[in-house]
Formats: C-alpha cells, sequence, structure tokens
C-alpha cells in the first residue's frame, strides 16, 4: 500500500491514518528527518496542521527542530490559534520568513492578530515594506469586521475595457492573485461599478464590452460591516466574490467565498460550544486553561442547581412520606431538560441565521407549544402507566402525567423564548440560554411533581 492510501482511515475517508501518525512519531524519536521529510510529503497542508495539533507539545517541539524547512504558510493558516502561537515560536526566522511570505493578506492579517507582540513583529519582519503597510492598514479596521476578513489583492479592470483589454491586461500581469474569480469594473474614482465572472470573460469575444456580461449578483460591502453579516450575505445570495468598500465607497479590497464560509464554520463552532458553556476550545489546550475557561459556567450551573434544590427543599415532608416522589422526580426533570434543549438549539441556529424573526415568532413559538403539548401528553400517558404499575397508587401515576404535560410544554416554550429575549438584550442567546432553560424547566418542573403531589396524594 503506497503512503497515499496509508493517510485514508478505514473509519473516516479523511482523517489522518494512526499509522501514519505512529510513523511520523517514531521518525521524531529515532531524529531521522530523512523519514520524516518522506512521511510528510504527500499530506495535505490540512493534514499536517492535524497532525502538529494532535500531538504532544514536546513531540510537536522535536518534530519542528528536525523538520526545519517543512512548515509553510498554508500549514500555518490551516493551524488552530491555540496551537499556532506555539508553532511560530519553534520555526527559526528564516523558515517563518519563507512561510508567510506568499501568502494573500487576509491570510496574513488572519495569522497576526491573535498573536502576541513579538510574534506579530516577526511575521511582519518577514514582509517587504508594502506588505507590512497592507497589514497594518488592515489590523486598523474593528476586529470582526469586513476590512479584518478582505484581502487586499483584487483584480479590477475600468469600466470602458473590453473583453480583449482585459485578457491583455491578465497575460501581461506578474503578480496577479494564486486565486480569484471576478474582475472588478471600476470609474475613474476607484468606485466598484460591477463584476464580471471569468468564465463569461473567456467565453466571450474580445470586442465585448465589459459591462454588458457583468454579474447580477453584484453587491459592495462596507469595510467596517460585521463578518457574520458578511458571510450572512454570501451564504444568502449565493456570492462568490464581493468588493469591499471604504466610507467613500472606494475599493479597498474583496471578500471571497472561502473567507465567507471559513466565518460561518468558526460562528458554528462558537455557537455549539457556548451551548455546552464553553468558549474557544480545543482539543490541544492544555488543561489549566480549559479548567479555568469550563469554571465560571459550572458556578452558574451550581447556583442554579441550588435554586432547584430549594424547590424540593419546600416539599421535604411530603417527600419523606412518599418515597416514590424522590424516585420519579428526576424523570420530570430530565425530560423536561432534553425538551428544552432541543427547542433551545432549533432557536438559537434559527436566530443565527436570520430564520427566525419578529415576522414569524408567533407561529414558531405556536409551532414548539403544540410539540410539546402533543409530547408532553403521549409521555405523559406513559409514565402514568409506569407510576401506576410501578407503585400501585393510581392518583401518582396521575400526578407525573400532568407534571409531564406541564413541563414539556413548558420547557418548549423557554427553549423558544429565552434565545429571542436575550437576543433582544442584546446578550448572546447561545452563551447564556441554556443555564435559564435548564433553571426554568427544573424548577417548574419538581414544582409541578411535588406541588401537584401534595395537593392530591392523601
Amino acid at each position: 500500500m503506497g503512503e497515499k492510501d496509508r493517510i485514508l482511515s478505514e473509519e473516516d475517508a479523511y482523517a489522518l491514518d494512526r499509522g501514519t501518525v505512529a510513523a511520523i512519531l517514531d521518525a521524531v524519536a529515532a531524529g531521522d528527518a530523512g523519514e520524516i521529510e518522506r512521511l510528510t510529503e504527500p499530506l495535505h497542508p490540512a493534514d499536517i496542521a492535524d497532525l502538529l495539533e494532535q500531538i504532544h507539545g514536546d513531540d510537536r517541539k522535536a518534530l519542528l527542530r528536525l523538520w526545519r524547512s517543512g512548515v509553510d504558510g498554508e500549514i500555518l493558516t490551516e493551524i488552530s490559534e491555540g496551537v499556532r502561537g506555539e508553532v511560530i515560536e519553534h520555526l527559526e526566522p528564516d523558515v517563518l520568513a519563507d512561510a508567510v511570505r506568499d501568502l494573500d493578506s487576509d491570510d496574513v492579517v488572519d495569522l497576526v492578530e491573535d498573536l502576541r507582540p513579538e510574534q506579530r513583529d516577526a511575521i511582519l519582519g518577514a514582509l517587504d515594506e508594502g506588505g507590512r503597510m497592507v497589514v497594518r492598514q488592515s489590523l486598523s479596521y474593528p476586529e470582526d469586521s469586513a476590512g479584518r476578513l478582505m484581502q487586499r489583492e483584487v483584480v479590477r479592470a475600468p469600466v470602458h475595457w473590453t473583453v480583449g483589454d482585459v485578457i491583455d491586461r491578465l497575460r501581461a500581469e506578474t503578480d496577479l492573485p494564486e486565486q480569484f474569480y471576478h474582475v472588478v469594473l471600476v470609474d475613474p474614482r476607484m468606485r466598484p461599478q460591477g463584476y464580471v465572472a471569468l468564465g463569461r470573460i473567456m467565453s466571450a469575444p474580445r470586442r465585448t464590452k465589459l459591462t454588458d456580461i457583468t454579474e447580477d449578483s453584484f453587491r459592495a460591502i462596507p469595510v467596517d460591516q460585521p463578518r457574520e453579516d458578511v458571510a450572512y450575505a454570501f451564504n444568502q445570495y449565493h456570492l462568490i466574490t464581493a468588493p469591499v468598500v471604504d466610507g467613500s465607497g472606494r475599493l479597498v479590497g474583496v471578500v471571497t467565498i472561502e473567507d465567507a464560509m471559513n466565518v460561518l464554520d468558526e460562528e458554528n463552532e462558537k455557537d455549539l460550544l457556548r451551548l455546552a458553556g464553553l468558549g474557544g476550545e480545543s482539543v490541544s489546550d492544555r488543561t489549566w486553561r480549559i479548567a479555568r475557561r469550563r469554571f465560571p459556567w459550572l458556578l452558574v450551573n451550581l447556583a442554579t442547581a441550588v435554586l432547584a434544590s430549594l424547590v424540593i427543599f419546600q416539599f421535604e415532608e411530603a417527600i419523606s412520606r412518599f418515597v416514590a416522589l424522590a424516585v420519579l422526580m428526576p424523570i420530570v426533570a430530565s425530560m423536561g431538560g432534553n425538551a428544552g434543549t432541543q427547542s433551545l438549539t432549533v432557536a438559537v441556529r434559527a436566530l443565527a441565521t436570520r430564520d427566525l424573526t419578529a415576522a414569524n415568532l408567533l407561529r414558531v413559538v405556536r409551532r414548539e407549544a403544540l410539540a410539546g403539548l402533543l409530547n408532553g401528553l403521549a409521555f405523559a400517558a406513559i409514565m402514568g402507566i409506569v407510576g401506576l404499575v410501578w407503585f400501585g397508587v393510581p392518583m401518582l401515576g396521575v400526578v407525573i402525567a400532568a407534571a409531564m404535560v406541564v413541563n414539556l410544554l413548558v420547557a418548549a416554550l423557554a427553549g423558544i423564548l429565552i434565545p429571542v429575549a436575550l437576543e433582544r438584550a442584546g446578550v448572546d442567546p447561545a452563551l447564556a440560554s441554556g443555564a435559564f432553560v435548564t433553571t426554568v424547566t427544573d424548577v417548574v418542573g419538581f414544582f409541578a411533581f411535588l406541588g401537584l403531589a401534595v395537593a392530591v396524594l392523601p
């Protein structure tokens, strides 16, 4: 079996093969730089980035020491932020200079914006004066804005040119971006007026005016527009490229589909982690950092658990008389929590994609309430029978059935209304909703179940 075949795991077609990773680590342990070169040569930069993230820090340091010329700019852009700074620290200045010199400006900005000042200076020092000026100007724009996301290398043409004019210019140009999809048409004041896809340029007669074959999807992005809005525009309007303009409407850069999709991926990952009360963690983070990030949200969960316990404490006497209540309580709370999480996940995702708006909020709330009610009735019937058969007390089955209906209905409503309310209050719903929804379902579930039990059971 060849090396390229070994890269692909039988369990996951795009995961690093464990045998390849083990072989590389063996070569590192043996100090065999030639074997490291042979094993890594067929790997894609993204696979090498995964390798650097997955191995232990000491192995990573040893690998980088032996594989002196192996890390290039593409690999650096693929490595997660938590590991990237450590990798840069271990690279020699000349290797780092070669790695970043051929990157587009947006990739360099992405590399340096989260690094320590000395690491940032090392990368900027590897660029020529023009490159440093471009990167520093991009860093002057607000964080998480289109100005930070865009690349400054733009292929543009005067609005009055023909297809022949632009083809001749492209053929004569020696410093084109490595990848581009459109030629942006600009007026004499450098204001974008449209763009033309390369496919149309190549298929049109030379005398065709560029303005006759422009794309209908053309949209200009303000340089200070939030990157989430930029990504939404790409997804909503199926954009491939979008020119970026300053406050005067002048062309200053371009955002590509690759940049926008990276933002969507990052936002989806952040939302997923925040729903669990986590920050920007990765498997390569150190233990102390992980513990420190998780502690605040575990403390919040402790506070909500204490609140739910206080509700239980109010019914201490009833629980002591009916041990069955203590047995069945976790079922009610667990079902409510799971139902709330389901609605919450749908709501947070819909808010992020802007599918949940003021126009359809009432309809979505009605739908979730009805779904919660139907599930509540279904599980009420199941648990009512379980309570009757298990403990032989008919009214106990009635109590848990009623509590199940109440809690699943409330859970469905809380899962929708809480993230909507938090977003309107300016709080990230992905970050804070989970604790609130859990508190509501626990408190309501315990109160409904125990309160009904006190009122109904002898």
